[in-house]
């Protein structure tokens, strides 16, 4: 079997990096593309590569000859790289088509070992690579019988994204047989060639041959094996990541994205904290309904967007401000504040990240719970006077909750110190207590030194929209904060689910129970895992302490390697040596059980 590789093309997407360079020249932590596809070549029972050389050939001729490949390497010389496409790169090669089996390959393409090792351990003489379409990919898709025959390809015309569920995507790794290649693909691949030019796709000769009668092509379908195509700089990144070889950096670089996670096949994120139980379908059915309207008009300003909010959260509409996230509030806000802030750690780092340090009061909490109520909070800060006090109620990552009336004894105590008082309660939801809430109009207007923030993406479980409101007795701080931010800080589907959500009120009731009940499932789940000490929480995630066998970062890096799932390592976060906590989110039940028994399997191995 011989492989063939097509490297002629000029790689415009990806600008810089290709200017002197072919695309295939590119590194991916450290690594060309090109070195790594012939080094897996190379340990497999091939007898030679070709590859289609064009834009910067020389120079890429130059670079193998540099690289310790023992393979025979045969050039075929694509001078025609900049006015045609890659059908008639493979027809340059054609000869050697019909000499032996072939994998062929796209250069543009990093993959794990275990992707080739899929094909060619199949017993199908000839294949394509798919994996199921997932909708941040790009390129040739199929549609396949029950038997993995491909019924047809599918051009960009015919892509309808309402049928995406049946659809697989090419992965460009193929597997010809010399007869089929013979017997099938050369003849056609002239034929299709001739009749519609050198500027077109070598795939769209297998779409022809699909219609055939009898089915002489199937499918193989990957069932988690990692691959990317590189064709833009955002790519590049992403498969940086996927790929990085040092797990403790992989999942650095993959924290350090701080969402965007759709782009991870099959990836269960653990570290994102969001409603499973919210919205409901025919929530998402009305704005997509809605979709094509919302995305050319210009959504409302800050005075129609305050109005709805107002409307939603009981407040008038002078003391509430909407925001572009939880975020974009916490900046507005942290930017008013003077003098000393409280803080209680652990927590959300946001606030504290934008203020110096040095103006920082920090209250670390005397146990392994990081537990703490309002009488504690009053006793050290009486003994450390601030300015103004900040509060994660219930706090993250503790899960720690001082209810409402803890929460008034707080209000009440720093009115009566002149301390500002800002309130997170974007975990609020999810807690057992009847009466969570502090977005009330007349207690705001009463203690005009409380600000309640709230990230609407947390609790009703729509990071996508990026929605969050703060308010306020004060309106004139209100007011100044709207001045801050721009008038148009929120998108038109934020503005059209702040618009619906009140319709959706009882659905939010019921999708909170199950989230309690599932809470309360998920947790006696987890204090069953060996070594495991967990920590009661009325949050949307829950806090737990290695006790015995791993650290912290070993499991992290176990999780994510062995089973696609990421987790929040909080070790580095917490005010004791050699102390090992963790942070879990909770997601759907079905989630939820597939990292418990991951869990289970990996601390019982320790023991």
């Amino acid at each position: 079997m011989q492989a063939i590789i097509l490297a002629a093309g000029m790689g415009r997407r990806l600008k810089e990096l290709t200017k002197n360079n072919t695309k295939c020249m590119v590194k991916v932590n450290g690594v060309t593309l090109i070195e790594r596809m012939l080094h897996q070549i190379e340990r497999r029972d091939i007898c030679r590569v070709i590859i289609v050389i064009g834009y910067e050939g020389e120079k890429l001729v130059e670079y193998i000859q540099g690289l310790d490949i023992t393979l025979p390497i045969h050039y075929v010389v694509n001078t025609l790289y900049d006015k045609t496409n890659n059908i008639y790169s493979l027809a340059l090669a054609q000869e050697y088509l019909k000499q032996d089996d072939t994998l062929l390959f796209e250069s543009d393409l990093i993959f794990e070992d275990a992707v080739l090792d899929k094909l060619l351990d199949d017993p199908s003489d000839t294949l394509a690579l798919v994996d199921k379409y997932e909708g941040w990919m790009d390129g040739t898709c199929v549609k396949l019988a029950s038997d993995d025959t491909i019924e047809t390809f599918v051009s960009r015309k015919n892509f309808k994204f309402r049928e995406m569920r049946d659809y697989f995507k090419t992965v460009n790794i193929y597997k010809f047989s010399k007869r089929f290649s013979e017997t099938y693909y050369v003849p056609f691949l002239n034929a299709y060639e001739k009749a519609l030019g050198e500027n077109e796709y070598y795939e769209q000769v297998l779409r022809v041959i699909t219609m055939l009668d009898k089915p002489v092509i199937k499918a193989k379908r990957l069932t988690g094996e990692k691959w990317y195509e590189i064709d833009d700089i955002q790519d590049l990144d992403i498969a940086e990541s996927i790929f990085m070889p040092d797990e403790e950096q992989r999942i650095s670089l993959l924290q350090g994205r701080f969402g965007g996670y759709w782009r991870y096949p099959k990836l269960i994120d653990f570290c994102y904290l969001v409603n499973p139980f919210f919205p409901p379908e025919r929530l998402m059915d009305e704005l997509e309904v809605n979709f094509r309207t919302l995305l050319v008009s210009y959504p409302s300003g800050m005075r129609v967007n305050s109005l709805l909010a107002a409307k939603n959260f009981n407040v008038a509409q002078e003391n509430i401000l909407v925001g572009n996230g939880a975020a974009e509030l916490i900046k507005a806000m942290m930017s008013r504040l003077k003098g000393k802030i409280g803080i209680i750690r652990p927590t959300f780092e946001e606030y504290a990240q934008r203020y110096p340090e040095s103006d920082i009061v920090c209250f670390w909490p005397n146990n392994k719970n990081y537990a703490y109520t309002a009488a504690d909070v009053i006793e050290f800060f009486d003994r450390n006077p601030i300015n103004n006090l900040i509060l994660i109620n219930p706090d993250n990552p503790s899960g720690n909750y001082i209810p409402r009336s803890g929460l008034l004894e707080l209000i009440s105590w720093t009115k009566e110190r002149g301390i500002l008082l800002i309130i997170d309660e974007s975990f609020s939801d999810f807690v057992d207590e009847s009466e969570s809430t502090l977005l009330e109009n007349q207690l705001l207007l009463e203690n005009p030194h409380l600000y309640v923030i709230k990230s609407i993406s947390k609790s009703y479980g729509v990071p996508g929209l990026r929605l969050g409101v703060l308010a306020s007795g004060s309106k004139e701080a209100v007011s100044e904060m709207k001045r801050d931010v721009a008038i148009w800080n929120i998108n038109s589907f934020g503005e059209f689910y702040l618009q619906i959500m009140e319709k959706y009120k009882e659905d939010y009731v019921r999708g909170l129970e199950k989230f309690r009940k599932e809470r309360k499932r998920y947790q006696s789940r987890l204090q069953d895992i060996p070594g495991l000490r967990v920590i009661p929480s009325q949050a949307n995630f829950i806090m737990a302490e290695i006790v015995e066998g791993l650290a912290a970062a070993e499991l992290t890096r176990i999780l994510i390697e062995k089973y696609n799932i990421l987790i929040k390592n909080l070790s580095d976060k917490m005010d004791r040596e050699n102390c090992q906590y963790i942070r879990l989110a909770i997601k759907s039940p079905d989630e939820n059980d597939i990292l418990v028994e991951a869990l289970n399997k990996i601390m019982g191995d320790q023991r």
